[in-house]
């Protein structure tokens, strides 16, 4: 029997497949196919405090404020007493998971300013999480940042609700900075317990009619999978933070070579949004599958054994045969240069 459990912040996991935070956790019967496919844990959708003071804001004029002016509008509005605010539909969840799944239930939170970082954070603890994923989604814009000021913006968000919850606290940190093993190391100093390798910055997109911004969402491919999976091979041995992978895990060889690398956990979103949670099970048999084949008896036995620091050439994660590589691609036959 193949042992494929893992430990991730601090949390003894039946396996390394963890569905991230996506609409298959709003709701409840979702959550439980993904529990029964096979997920040893779940990441909540993100709670956005953005959303909470845009919801504030709209309660405030239709509700608290409508009789300003004009007194005979007192009661024409009356205040619902059973109104439910998207804080507390999502707390509620939270304990509704929680008393539904027998697998740990990590809480996702989206913040904006330091003390509702620190407010909402402490609110799902006391909801009942079991960790806390602080997806920290700043995009460096301001040509009077530096990016030491970037990562201080990070660590005081971390010093400070390190200072007031006990759960344990991952951060899902972009690839855009400068040098990801120092700053992760820093994390790590200032009271981290995870990092998740990487978030996806979402691409506005420009209308050529209306020449206007617009969103646009798209789901990861499986060619993203190798950014997380070379800074996991970098990162393994050098800190002591639990690693997880996240973006662009959509096979099952893709989820080996992040263990290889030396993840603990691999995130699965995009995949699950796509196939189904039956998805999560054909990988997970795959994985055994491989395991088996390949004479492994556990995935501690696998995780980081291709890590930089365990690679049979350590160097090929850096700049080693990069000009081999880029002369290594051949061009169609009747191509002309």
């Amino acid at each position: 029997m193949i042992d494929l459990t893992t430990e991730y912040l601090g949390l003894k996991l039946a396996n390394p497949l963890v569905p991230s935070a996506s609409p298959l956790s709003k709701n409840l019967d979702s959550a439980l196919k993904l529990e029964d496919a096979g997920a040893s844990a779940l990441v909540m959708y993100s709670l956005f405090e953005e959303k909470i003071e845009a919801e504030q804001q709209q309660m405030e004029r239709f509700f608290y404020s409508q009789a300003l002016g004009h007194g005979e509008a007192d009661s024409f509005h009356p205040v619902p007493d059973t109104i439910k605010t998207y804080q507390e539909q999502y707390l509620e969840n939270l304990q509704r998971l929680k008393s539904c799944l027998s697998i740990p239930v990590i809480a996702s939170l989206n913040g904006v300013s330091l003390g509702g970082w620190i407010e909402y954070g402490v609110a799902l603890q006391q909801a009942g999480a079991d960790a806390l994923e602080l997806n920290i989604y700043h995009l460096a814009a301001n040509i009077q940042e530096s990016s030491e000021t970037v990562e201080n913006r990070y660590l005081d968000i971390l010093r400070e609700l390190r200072s007031r919850v006990s759960l344990p606290l991952t951060l899902k940190i972009s690839p855009q900075f400068s040098s990801p093993i120092h700053f992760a190391q820093r994390l790590q100093a200032t009271g981290a317990d995870g990092i998740a390798l990487f978030n996806r910055f979402y691409q506005p997109d420009i209308d050529l009619e209306t020449l206007q911004v617009t969103p646009k969402l798209e789901l990861s491919t499986p060619a993203e999978a190798l950014l997380r999976i070379r800074w996991t091979a970098l990162m393994y041995g050098r800190v002591k933070l639990s690693l997880a992978v996240t973006g662009g895990f959509h096979h099952c060889s893709d989820v080996i070579k992040a263990l290889l690398a030396g993840a603990d956990v691999v995130h699965l979103c995009s995949v699950l949004l796509e196939h189904g949670p039956g998805r999560l099970t054909e990988i997970l048999n795959e994985l055994e599958e491989w395991l088996f084949a390949h004479e492994y008896e556990s995935i501690r036995q696998l995780k980081g054994s291709v890590s930089q620091q365990h690679a049979i050439n350590p160097s090929e994660y850096e700049r080693a045969n990069y000009v081999q590589v880029l002369d290594s691609y051949s061009h169609g036959s009747g191509v002309l240069w």
